[in-house]
């Protein structure tokens, strides 16, 4: 094979893989959720509302004693749920400072009202939206499709049912 044609396909093959490495990075940021928008961030800036969960459904799929693990993590669970929210429904205010959790929107969109963003955060199928220490919020189901949300958190106590 000529010098030419060797270095014809090593830059084709450099180049296939440049594009598959920003095809790979593009696909990841599009997986991240809605944020808050740049200069709408700041804490406390959405009172708790007293809201009931209106229709939602919310089921265990499964959990583990974290406790029993290797990590031997006392008193908390790992537990990974289904949460399903109908058009006009409402997942209650709650808070995430002893409950870090991980949300996949399966389908739909959903809008967050968060304790620390003045503005609405629209999430959408396909994105993991992170729930850390200092989350406080509630989400609404504003359009006009089911939304379906699968929920990996790690709760202290067991008796705590909030969504």
């Amino acid at each position: 094979m000529s010098r030419s044609a060797t270095t014809s396909r090593t830059i084709s093959q450099g180049l296939a893989l440049a594009a598959l490495v920003a095809g790979s990075f593009a696909a990841a940021s599009a997986a991240v959720a809605g944020e808050c928008p740049v200069g709408k961030m700041q804490a406390n800036v959405r009172p708790m509302v007293d809201q009931k969960a209106v229709g939602v459904s919310d089921v265990t799929l499964g959990s583990i004693n974290l406790e029993k693990q290797p990590a031997n993590i006392r008193d908390r669970e790992l537990r990974f749920r289904k949460l399903t929210i109908e058009p006009g429904g409402i997942v209650p205010w709650h808070s995430h400072d002893d409950r870090p959790a991980l949300i996949f929107v399966q389908q739909g969109e959903i809008v967050e009202y968060a304790s620390n963003c003045s503005e609405p955060i629209v999430h959408k199928a396909g994105e993991i939206r992170p729930e850390i220490a200092g989350t406080s919020h509630w989400w609404k189901n504003l359009g006009k499709e089911t939304v379906i949300l699968y929920v990996g958190d790690v709760r202290k106590d067991p008796h705590d049912h909030n969504m």
